[in-house]
């Protein structure tokens, strides 16, 4: 491995590929080669809320806004988001997002997994 790696983030797969126009999800870990550390770009439509909530069970992740504005439900609780907020979630909560008016970019950053990941889904999570 060589001392640093450098992609852009934008020129990985869209991994939400033709599920849905509404959602980009580009996953770099393995592209930067990092031994600790993931990094993750999504973007959501404007009003759109992934109704898939997920937690981890072992992996603390953070979110950063970059772009727009939007939520993000961790459990039961609702959390308002703008540009720039970052939001450090444990690896037991079960989060997901929704956009707002303008869409909204996030960066995450996850720390070690275990091999082959260490993902919970929940599915019909978010609904009202």
């Amino acid at each position: 491995m060589t001392s640093f790696t450098t992609v852009n983030l934008k020129e990985i797969e869209n991994s939400a590929g033709e599920r849905s126009s509404e959602i980009e999800a580009r996953f770099a870990r393995s592209r930067l080669d990092s031994e600790h550390l993931g990094v993750s770009y999504f973007r959501y439509a404007p009003g759109y809320r992934s109704t898939l909530g997920h937690s981890h069970r072992e992996q603390e992740e953070v979110y950063v806004v970059v772009s727009g504005s939007g939520r993000i439900k961790l459990d039961d609780e609702i959390v308002e988001l703008a540009e720039w907020d970052a939001v450090r979630v444990a690896a037991e909560t079960i989060r997901a997002f929704e956009a707002g008016p303008e869409g909204i970019e996030i960066l995450a950053v996850g720390s070690d997994r275990p091999e082959g990941g260490d993902g919970i889904r929940a599915a019909d999570w978010w609904i009202d």
